[in-house]
């Protein structure tokens, strides 16, 4: 043992500098990956069954393994002496690796956390407003959430590196146009990122929501951090930039409820009857699927100098009903018009022309 102390001792400053720092990183290695392991079995133990702290902790395991270590490393380069021959450059290494471990830590924590919630949202009810709305609330922060993190993750681990920040104070202070550029340049990111926050808040739009957006009826299939993508009924997809839902106007037919009142136009004679048609409309409405029971009414909209335009309005429970409700009474109403009075189609008389124009019966050759 003595020996082993008087070499110790013989060595060179600088190097048993390193053996002691060396030694001090492998205790610290040693300790944390001890307080990862108690840690971990505890918090595993105290939040089983409770939402959302299990979740956090589901989510943070992974990255805490990482950093642990780097935090403990940390300590023990900063502990050296500053001349010692490489440690700043450990030192820089180790904080590069502590800012993304932390990033990813709270993005992962942040990711299970809306998994678990949206998880438990019922979506699959028949009455799903409220749960729509909860969902595309947490999606929508939750990613703008996330992709700011990131961005001051990512903009701390550059100005580690002090070329960085010199050159980024240098454009500041002698270059402010390349500020403006740059401004103009992000722009777009940025407006996206307000957008969701204002989309997330205040929702004009949720998953699932039926839209007319550009002339197309489509379903909100997805809301991503950048745009929104609508189903387009003929399974088309467009993709809408974030920015473009707060600037432009659109119809939302599921905003406040799903129920919505369908209308079917039709064009008879004027001597059609309105009764029969009243009741065949009836009829029709009783034995589709897709009617609610709320409300089934004909009337006379426009009486024009050759036919009545009549309006049908039929309730449906959702958009797609309604849909589908609108073809079947139109289907169905011009089915009863052919079969009990087809003369009440919509006619262009000549009688009354031909006899104007007829010369009277006295009148010669």
């Amino acid at each position: 043992m003595q020996d082993a102390l008087a070499w110790f001792h013989d060595l060179p400053d600088p190097l048993a500098e390193w053996l002691t720092m060396l030694g001090a990183a492998l205790l610290s290695l040693l300790a944390s990956a001890l307080i990862y392991r108690i840690g971990r079995r505890l918090l595993q133990r105290t939040t089983r069954g409770r939402f959302p702290a299990a979740a956090i902790v589901q989510g943070a395991h992974l990255p805490a393994r990482w950093l642990l270590p780097l935090i403990g490393l940390s300590l023990v380069w900063h502990g050296a002496p500053d001349d010692l021959h490489g440690v700043m450059g450990l030192r820089r290494l180790t904080a590069l690796g502590v800012m993304a471990c932390a990033t990813w830590l709270v993005v992962r924590c942040i990711n299970h956390y809306t998994a678990a919630y949206l998880a438990s949202l019922p979506l699959k009810d028949a009455d799903n407003l409220e749960a729509r709305r909860l969902y595309t609330q947490t999606r929508v922060l939750s990613r703008t959430l996330v992709g700011l993190i990131t961005l001051v993750g990512t903009a701390l681990a550059l100005m580690t590196f002090p070329t960085v920040r010199q050159v980024g104070t240098s454009l500041l202070a002698s270059a402010g146009v390349v500020g403006i550029v740059a401004g103009f340049a992000a722009r777009p990111v940025l407006g996206n990122l307000i957008a969701g926050l204002q989309i997330g808040l205040t929702q004009p739009i949720r998953l699932d929501d039926v839209v007319i957006v550009e002339g197309e009826w489509g379903v909100i299939e997805e809301i991503n951090s950048a745009y929104v993508v609508v189903r387009i009924w003929d399974q088309r997809r467009l993709i809408v930039p974030l920015q473009w839902w707060i600037e432009h106007p659109f119809q939302n037919w599921t905003r406040e409820s799903a129920e919505l009142i369908g209308t079917v136009f039709l064009w008879v004679d004027y001597r059609m009857p309105l009764e029969p048609l009243r009741q065949a409309l009836q009829q029709a409405c009783q034995a589709s699927p897709h009617w609610d029971g709320r409300l089934a009414l004909l009337q006379v909209t426009e009486a024009g100098e050759r036919a009545l335009q009549l309006r049908a309005l039929v309730t449906a429970a959702t958009s797609s009903a309604a849909w589908d409700l609108r073809c079947a009474v139109r289907e169905a109403l011009i089915d009863f018009i052919q079969r009990q009075y087809p003369e009440y189609l919509p006619q262009w008389r000549t009688q009354g022309l031909d006899r104007a124009m007829a010369p009277p019966a006295s009148a010669g050759p």
